[in-house]
């Protein structure tokens, strides 16, 4: 008998809402996810049922709104959405991991009560870092702020905006004050509506192609001095600490897309005939299932050790870096060889499986490269 971890054992909590969002993934999400992926869109009663679920406010304290749940139970349902559509699951894991927990982290009261409701239940939210020349270098970001009486005026651009479609609350980066470099850096919460805010450029993508990707452009863009998130030249802290959290939201996705792509493997291996029998019968094959399912369950060990660490207060710095890096090369790895398995089928989109393929990639690239997770191990490795 297959006995659980204890990193894998999951509270009652837990345990109900990974039951809920694979219910929801298969009855809701699946039979949309190849037309949404043709269409590179989200289907909008799907974003109706997130929030009807629950899903968008998971640890949003229930006296937001929210469901008051844990970062665990959010990285619970993110793996589950993600195991049958990783667009849907990114879209979840967006609003989560980075947008509500720096509302909940950094938000000043006035700013917890007037957002994190309209989060919870109805609105979609964005985070906006990127730019053009600043990717891995998030902090050499061009986009200013300067004040002017009661407001800011924000000017600049953003790229790879994740919801950017769907959203009408954002969470911008900008210098107020670029001779201090990194210092003057400052978060803003900017609504869809105000004046000199716009959502421009989608982006055509090779995977995750049903979550909106879009440049943001900013043009004497008026803010109110309420909403700036957390201290003032203190943006840099809000990033870094939001992030460290969302790569394990990462994390989670792809050890959705391999155990999704392994899955689809064992089915179709059972049925397909060669030589008379089921290519299952091959040890070639059980042997290239039997190192997926490990590699799997060594990401699931990762993510989830990364997950308990942060939810009781402990560091995770390293653990989350090791498991966002990790779990994206099985992601890789794993769906490859669920392609290979499908043989010619692997290939042609009337089979799940090059899709699996297509929305692995991304894991190497956003919310931090591969190389920069690498970096990151290696400094605390020698600290």
């Amino acid at each position: 008998m297959h006995e659980v971890s204890p990193l894998t054992q999951l509270t009652d909590d837990e345990q109900m809402l990974k039951e809920a969002a694979a219910d929801f993934a298969k009855s809701s999400i699946g039979p949309l996810v190849h037309e949404m992926d043709e269409k590179a869109k989200l289907d909008p009663s799907l974003i109706k049922e997130f929030f009807e679920m629950g899903l968008m406010g998971i640890e949003v304290p229930e006296q937001y709104g929210g469901a008051g749940g844990t970062f665990m139970m959010s990285i619970v349902a993110i793996e589950q959405i993600s195991k049958v559509d990783a667009s849907a699951g990114v879209f979840m894991d967006v609003q989560n991991t980075l947008v509500n927990n720096a509302f909940i982290n950094f938000g000043s009261e006035e700013l917890k009560v007037h957002y994190l409701p309209q989060l919870a239940s109805e609105k979609v939210g964005a985070y906006c870092l990127s730019e053009a020349g600043s990717g891995s270098d998030a902090f050499a970001l061009k986009t200013t702020a300067k004040e002017d009486g009661d407001h800011f005026i924000l000017n600049g651009s953003k790229l790879w905006i994740t919801n950017a479609n769907e959203a009408d609350i954002f969470i911008v980066f900008a210098n107020a004050n670029p001779e201090q470099g990194y210092k003057g850096i400052t978060a803003f919460v900017v609504e869809r509506g105000f004046e000199g805010f716009s959502v421009s450029k989608k982006e055509n993508k090779l995977g995750i192609r049903a979550s909106s990707t879009c440049e943001i452009l900013l043009e004497d863009c008026k803010v109110p001095k309420s909403n700036v998130l957390g201290e003032f030249g203190k943006g840099y802290k809000v990033a870094i600490e939001t992030l460290n959290e969302g790569r394990i939201g990462i994390g989670a996705q792809m050890i959705g897309i391999a155990q999704g792509a392994f899955d689809a493997a064992v089915e179709y291996v059972k049925e397909r005939k060669q030589f008379g029998k089921s290519i299952s019968d091959f040890q070639g094959v059980q042997f290239q299932l039997a190192r997926m399912a490990t590699d799997i369950e060594t990401a699931r060990l990762l993510v989830y050790n990364s997950a308990r660490l942060k939810l009781s207060g402990q560091q995770f710095l390293k653990e989350a870096a090791m498991a966002k890096f990790y779990a994206s090369e099985v992601a890789e790895r794993v769906s490859s060889m669920a392609v290979d398995l499908f043989g010619g089928y692997g290939y042609v989109k009337e089979y799940p499986v090059e899709k699996y393929y297509r929305d692995a990639k991304i894991g190497k690239i956003y919310e931090g490269t591969t190389n920069m997770q690498l970096s990151t191990i290696a400094k605390l490795l020698l600290r």
